[in-house]
């Protein structure tokens, strides 16, 4: 599914700016992958460089989907290809609805595959099966995308749009940060019921906590831009009791 080689990647413009320092990962088909680590260790800048995005320039190795480079795509033809990437903070859209969104996604897929665009008619009936399927209040989604919705309303937003668009390598940056219990059962039920054999998730966090609901296959521990410790599930635990100490230089704290 997907493999990065020795990635490295900085912020662009700024000299001295390095912050991915040679990350090695595969992801197979269906595999749920956490990426751990203290603040400022590139967790978030790893799943940005992932989905392509401009602020960050990659300046060595490259980064593998299907076997195919895609390290000089924009994030647009990474999203066709099946990508998506669900924000820490997801940004609200004035003038926009999510149906409208959603419908706009879709059309522009399917003209980048090839594909027949879904009928207004089979697209609003799939649109209100899965508002009804994530629980999220119909009221909500006749405003502007995210516009002044609470952190679980963005959420459940956001697995909507995992239901719909339904991409083979969801990344989740940080979807945990701020969210209570409920919220986080949100998040955890979205992805729980999306696992498949052909879909892979990268879920990047800083706590163990969402990790109670979504059991990854393996757990990376990242810090100063390099992966320190591959493991299973128990390794997100032993973070838990023991933080990152044992993983920072000497005289660093998290």
């Amino acid at each position: 599914m997907l493999e990065i080689k020795n990635l490295q990647a900085s912020v662009v413009d700024i000299e001295d700016s390095e912050i991915l320092r040679g990350i090695d990962l595969r992801v197979n088909k269906g595999e749920v992958h956490a990426i751990m680590g203290p603040n400022g260790s590139g967790k978030s800048t790893l799943a940005n460089v992932l989905m392509g995005r401009l602020d960050y320039e990659v300046t060595g190795g490259d980064i593998l989907l299907e076997g195919k480079s895609i390290v000089d795509l924009p994030p647009e033809q990474r999203a066709h290809l099946g990508m998506f990437l669900a924000f820490q903070y997801p940004a609200e859209i004035p003038g926009v609805r999510p149906w409208q969104f959603l419908k706009a996604a879709l059309d522009a897929r399917a003209d980048a595959r090839g594909e027949e665009k879904m009928t207004v008619r089979n697209f609003s009936k799939l649109f209100d099966e899965k508002v009804e399927a994530v629980g999220i209040n119909p009221q909500l989604v006749k405003r502007s995308l995210n516009e002044g919705f609470s952190g679980g309303e963005k959420k459940r937003n956001e697995m909507l749009q995992l239901e719909i668009l339904q991409p083979s390598l969801a990344i989740l940056d940080e979807t945990d940060s701020g969210l209570d219990v409920d919220a986080l059962r949100i998040v955890a039920e979205g992805v729980n019921s999306m696992r498949s054999p052909d879909r892979s998730f990268i879920i990047v966090t800083h706590y163990q906590r969402l990790l109670n609901y979504i059991r990854p296959d393996v757990v990376h521990i990242l810090v100063q831009g390099k992966i320190m410790k591959t493991g299973g599930p128990e390794l997100a635990l032993e973070v838990e009791k023991d933080g990152y100490r044992n993983y920072l230089p000497a005289g660093a704290t998290a």
